[in-house]
């Protein structure tokens, strides 16, 4: 299955958890204000190819491709070498598809292809399959 989510796609940054004085469970908390929105976004699109979710001992296959717009200090490169990090852009991918296409992100086994590429419109395209 393959299907393009459009939008500027935003790392899945750190994380962290602190527990309020007189709280008994912790807040987490994003350093990432925008990532929300691209995981719903991720997430709606994936609801939308309305198939059924793959089992859990089904092993994923993934690709992805991740577009971004070229700064014009970019000259003739194709291929951003700055931030976001793929490792960070790969995260918020598989987060936001736990529990829609997959059971688990522990499903995936392996990534067919990670690109992170200069293109308009800014996007993912993501495939999917089951071994």
């Amino acid at each position: 299955m393959k299907f393009t989510v459009y939008g500027k796609p935003v790392p899945q940054g750190s994380t962290r958890a602190f527990i309020p004085k007189g709280w008994k469970r912790a807040v987490i908390t994003t350093d990432n204000t925008k990532l929300k929105p691209w995981r719903q976004q991720i997430t709606a699109t994936a609801i939308a190819l309305a198939v059924e979710i793959l089992p859990r001992e089904v092993p994923v296959v993934m690709g992805l491709r991740f577009y971004f717009e070229k700064p014009p200090s970019a000259k003739k490169r194709i291929r951003p070498t700055v931030k976001p990090d793929v490792d960070k852009l790969i995260r918020g991918v598989l987060d936001s598809l736990t529990g829609v296409l997959y059971v688990d992100d522990s499903q995936v086994v392996r990534f067919s292809y990670i690109e992170k590429l200069y293109g308009l419109p800014e996007r993912v395209e993501i495939e999917i399959g089951g071994l």
